[in-house]
């Protein structure tokens, strides 16, 4: 029997992944904020999928909280077989807009958080010889917008480092790299969702997970969904920065 550790548990793409990986037999460790919503989200995997569920509410920007999560990947008696580093949120306004906490709490989520979790399972699951991280980046990383898309180059460069180093020791670490996903990311942003890009672009979270679940199975470093978005990655590569950057007014910054 498999566990799997989900952070962002509650809602859009994490939701799917303890779903999904319910589906397959994983018994979940789920981390949100919301209690209640957590609880509510365990009952219903365990009753729709017969796995165990274990709940942990942690706010990741709380150094306390964040070590609660860090422990239960460390502990050998309970191995995590997969850790879903998917917590994280944007911001709507640009960088100046914005108070230095509130950027220091978002890069806490997407960089601090995705650091040490990742180190707190990497060590048992090198020692054990099989195991593997998924690190939910987004094709962001790939353009010129702000402390969010700094933040996803981060996790796409760390990821890509930890899969060579570890690989070889049984160990998957890969980055999935969404574009816009239809969840509560932008509704959450007070962001008009249909505004934000054209529809062609936008993805249903179940396809995404399942498509990135395989990817992960091969033992792949980075999931890009679909043909669209594999395109507009490889066109990232060719165009120039600053003109990437004119188009950043597109989606979130």
């Amino acid at each position: 029997m498999s566990t799997s550790l989900v952070t962002g548990a509650t809602a859009g793409i994490g939701l799917e992944f303890a779903r999904q990986l319910a589906a397959r037999g994983d018994d979940l460790v789920l981390v949100a904020r919301d209690t209640a919503r957590l609880e509510e989200v365990a009952a219903d995997l365990e009753a729709s999928y017969g796995v165990a569920t274990e709940v942990i509410s942690a706010d990741l920007t709380d150094d306390a909280q964040l070590a609660v999560v860090e422990a239960r990947l460390k502990d050998a008696g309970r191995p995590v077989d997969v850790l879903v580093n998917n917590a994280g949120f944007g911001l709507k306004n640009g960088f100046l807009d914005n108070d230095v906490e509130t950027e220091q709490a978002q890069q806490d989520v997407l960089v601090r958080a995705v650091l040490r979790l990742t180190h707190a399972a990497l060590a048992g699951m090198v020692e054990r010889g099989h195991g593997g991280v998924i690190n939910v980046s987004s094709v962001a990383a790939f353009l010129p917008r702000g402390t969010y898309s700094a933040a996803k180059a981060w996790v796409n460069s760390f990821s890509a480092w930890a899969h060579n180093e570890y690989a070889d020791r049984g160990v998957t670490v890969m980055a999935l790299c969404p574009g816009f996903v239809k969840t509560e990311f932008h509704q959450r942003l007070g962001v008009d969702r249909d505004a934000s890009a054209p529809k062609i672009l936008w993805l249903e979270p179940d396809r995404l997970v399942r498509d990135a679940l395989a990817d992960f199975d091969k033992g792949k470093p980075m999931s890009i969904p679909s043909k669209r978005y594999k395109t507009i990655v490889t066109a990232t590569r060719m165009v120039p920065r600053p003109v990437l950057q004119r188009f950043q007014s597109l989606g979130r910054k």
